[in-house]
C-alpha cells in the first residue's frame, strides 16, 4: 500500500522592512522555495516586485509611492493567479525585535501586536515596518493564522552578567534599555545543521556562529543555547558592518554635537548609513567591490577589510570567556558564505586557537556550498554554513499551527 503524501506544509514568510517587502511561499517539510521575489523602493518614485516561480524570473513595475499595502496585495494577486492560495497554513512574519516579552514564535494577537509595538521604540526603522506587514497581511489573508517570529528570541538565553549595560538599574527595569542581541533565527539555524555536519548533540555542543553580511553579528552558542552576542540594544552594537559603525566611544556623541553642531537625527544617520566599510573605503558597503579595489592597489579598501576582519577576530576570540571549550567557528550570511578572502584572514588571525585553514576547502565552500574548512589538524574546526532563515520562519509557523 503506498504511503500516504504529507499534508501541505506551505507557509508564505514576509520580511517587512521599511523600504523593501521580502517573501517566499516555502515547504515547511523540506525547506523547498515554491516561489520567492522582493517588493523594493516601496513609498519612492519607481517601486517594483520581482519574483521567481519554476526558475522563470518576473519584473513588476507598482505605481509611484506605492506602498507595504499595495504590495502585499500585489504579492496576493500573484499567489491567487499561480492558485499557490489553497494550500497555505499561515502566514510566517519576520519580526526584529521582541524586546523582552517573547522567548520563542506565536501566534499574533492583539495582545501580541501590542507588545511588538512597545518594542518598537527600540528598533524604530524595523518595528514599525515589521507591524506595517504584519497588518497589511491580515487584511490580505484572512483566516489565514499569522505567525511572529523573532530575530531577538533565540538570545534570551544570556544571563544578566551578558546583557545589561553599566548603566543606571533603572534605564533598565523601567525602560528595557538591554542587550537584546539579533539574527537570532540565523544563529539558531546555522547551530543546528552544524551539529549535524559535524554529527554531535546540539545539546553539548559549543560554537560561535558569525553572521556576516551588510549586517554583521556573532553568537556565543553554549550547549546549543546563546550566552552572548555582538549586537545590542539595536543592531548598530558590535561589529564594522556594511554601513554601520559598530562599537565606537560613546564620548562621539558629546564632541559631534557640541563642535560639530551635528543633530541627533545626523548622528543616527551617520552611524547606521555612512559609516563600516563604506565609511572607512570611501567607496562601497558592498564586500566584493571592496575586495576588488584592494587587489587592485586601492589602500583605503585593504584598511576596510583589514579592520572588518580585526574586530571580527577580536570578538571571536572574546566569546572563549563564556565558552572555555569550542567545537566550531561558523561563518554564515552573505560575506560569512561566500568570502575565502576574509574567512582566511579571521582564521589566520586565530591561529592561537590552534585554527588552521584549508585552503581548496575554503575556496570550494563558496556560492551555497557547506563544508569544513580548517585542516585535519585544527584543534577547533572551523565550517562555512550557508544559513536559511525562512525556513526556520516557515517550520515555526507550520508547528504553531499543528498545536491550534
Amino acid at each position: 500500500m503506498p504511503t500516504p503524501a504529507p499534508k501541505s506544509q506551505h507557509v508564505l514568510v514576509l520580511n517587512c522592512g521599511s523600504s523593501s517587502l521580502k517573501f517566499a511561499i516555502i515547504d515547511a517539510n523540506t525547506g523547498h522555495e515554491i516561489i520567492s521575489g522582493l517588493a523594493e523602493r516601496l513609498g519612492a518614485a519607481t517601486p517594483s516586485v520581482k519574483y521567481k516561480y519554476k526558475g522563470d524570473k518576473t519584473l513588476i513595475d507598482l505605481a509611484p509611492e506605492q506602498a507595504h499595502a499595495e504590495a502585499i496585495n500585489t504579492l496576493v494577486t500573484l499567489i491567487k493567479d499561480h492558485k499557490l492560495d489553497e494550500q497555505l497554513i499561515a502566514v510566517g512574519h519576520r519580526v526584529v525585535h521582541g524586546g523582552e516579552h517573547f522567548t520563542k514564535s506565536v501566534l499574533i494577537n492583539d495582545q501580541v501586536i501590542e507588545s511588538i509595538t512597545q518594542a518598537a521604540t527600540l528598533a524604530p526603522l524595523h518595528g514599525h515596518a515589521n507591524l506595517l506587514g504584519i497588518s497589511s497581511a491580515q487584511d490580505s489573508f484572512k483566516g489565514l493564522p499569522q505567525i511572529a517570529v523573532f530575530d531577538t528570541a533565540f538570545h534570551q538565553t544570556m544571563d544578566k552578567v551578558a546583557y545589561l549595560y553599566a548603566l543606571p538599574y533603572n534605564l533598565y527595569t523601567e525602560f528595557g534599555v538591554r542587550r537584546y542581541g539579533f539574527h537570532g533565527t540565523s544563529h539558531f539555524y546555522v547551530a543546528g545543521q552544524t551539529a549535524k555536519l559535524l554529527n554531535q548533540p546540539i545539546e553539548k555542543s559549543n560554537f560561535i556562529s558569525a553572521h556576516l553580511g551588510n549586517g554583521c553579528s556573532v553568537c556565543a552558542i553554549k550547549n546549543g543555547k546563546s550566552v552572548d552576542t555582538s549586537m545590542g540594544l539595536t543592531p548598530l552594537e558590535g561589529l564594522v558592518m556594511g554601513t554601520r559603525s559598530g562599537d565606537i566611544d560613546p564620548g562621539l556623541f558629546n564632541f559631534l554635537t557640541t563642535q560639530l553642531d551635528y543633530s541627533a537625527q545626523q548622528i543616527d544617520d551617520l552611524l547606521n548609513q555612512k559609516s563600516g566599510l563604506l565609511g572607512i573605503s570611501e567607496l562601497s558597503n558592498d564586500c566584493r567591490t571592496i575586495e576588488e579595489a584592494a587587489m587592485a592597489g586601492n589602500q583605503q579598501a585593504a584598511l576596510a577589510l583589514e579592520m572588518f576582519c580585526y574586530r571580527l577576530s577580536k570578538q571571536i576570540a572574546s566569546y572563549m570567556v563564556p565558552l572555555q571549550r569550542l567545537d566550531a567557528l561558523i561563518f554564515t550570511g552573505g560575506i560569512g558564505e561566500n568570502s575565502d578572502i576574509i574567512r582566511k584572514k579571521v582564521i589566520t588571525q586565530l591561529g592561537f586557537l590552534g585554527m588552521e585553514c584549508d585552503t581548496q576547502a575554503n575556496l570550494d565552500a563558496r556560492f551555497g556550498q557547506q563544508g569544513v574548512i580548517s585542516t585535519e589538524q585544527s584543534r577547533i574546526k572551523a565550517v562555512v554554513m550557508p544559513t536559511n532563515e525562512e525556513w526556520v520562519i516557515a517550520l515555526d509557523s507550520a508547528n504553531i499551527v499543528k498545536e491550534l
